[in-house]
């Protein structure tokens, strides 16, 4: 199985790179005090950074309007996921928990002010791509039933003809939903050339947690316009 970027995905934003974490066998039905301890610190931290300041326009954030704009997403109608965890943990000061890895994943990513999907890869029918829709796919809302299909050119995230995520980094889906059931995961970290090392800092603090604390079996790759593919 692989995760592929396209290369027109790279011919709109050559500076985007993307790391990736792989990790198996997992026990999500376990609960850890460090992992709440930490969203709560990342929650107080968040909100400290942007005190006084528009989400929008500060410079973490804008790095990812700016690509949704080169990619033909208007960041005012598609809010991309970071800006959308920010802006309501700036707001609302408080988080709910989901279970272990949500929690971890919402921790790290407001850490870092870095976007990160968590996909169940026992879902997957075939190997998970970033790419432009023909619209034929298929994609069910988180909490829906009722099938939606991409407009034709929209990027996504998909895995055969099943959509993981919509506008890049806008919304998963159900199919990607994680459970307390899920074992195996595959975690993309969408970032740029010019916050590459907070990217990286991210992928190894999450892999390190993983492997040393959930116990999981971890593999870490990265994938950029010069390297598309990424096999696991």
């Amino acid at each position: 199985m692989k995760f592929i970027v396209s290369k027109d995905i790279f011919d709109s934003v050559p500076n985007a790179i993307f790391g990736v974490i792989i990790a198996r066998g997992i026990d999500n039905h376990k609960k850890y005090d460090f992992i709440n301890e930490m969203l709560n610190e990342s929650i107080k931290s968040c909100q400290k950074f942007y005190e006084g300041k528009v989400v929008k326009e500060s410079t973490p954030i804008t790095y990812y309007r700016d690509a949704f704009r080169a990619l033909g997403i208007n960041p005012n109608k598609f809010m991309c996921s970071i800006e959308a965890l920010v802006t309501r943990t700036v707001k609302k000061g408080e988080m709910p928990t989901i279970n272990t890895l949500v929690d971890l994943g919402n921790a790290l990513s407001l850490k870092y002010n870095i976007p990160l999907g968590i996909h169940d890869i026992d879902r997957f029918s075939g190997d998970m791509e970033i790419k432009k829709a023909t619209g034929e796919e298929e994609f069910i809302p988180f909490g829906g039933e009722e099938v939606e299909h991409p407009e034709a050119g929209e990027v996504i995230y998909v895995s055969g003809s099943d959509v993981k995520t919509r506008r890049w980094t806008w919304r998963q889906g159900e199919n990607s939903k994680i459970t307390e059931e899920t074992t195996n995961v595959f975690i993309p970290l969408d970032a740029f050339l010019e916050n590459k090392e907070d990217m990286l800092k991210l992928q190894s603090e999450f892999a390190d947690i993983l492997k040393n604390k959930l116990n999981a079996d971890v593999k870490m790759g990265i994938v950029d316009k010069d390297n598309r593919e990424f096999e696991f």
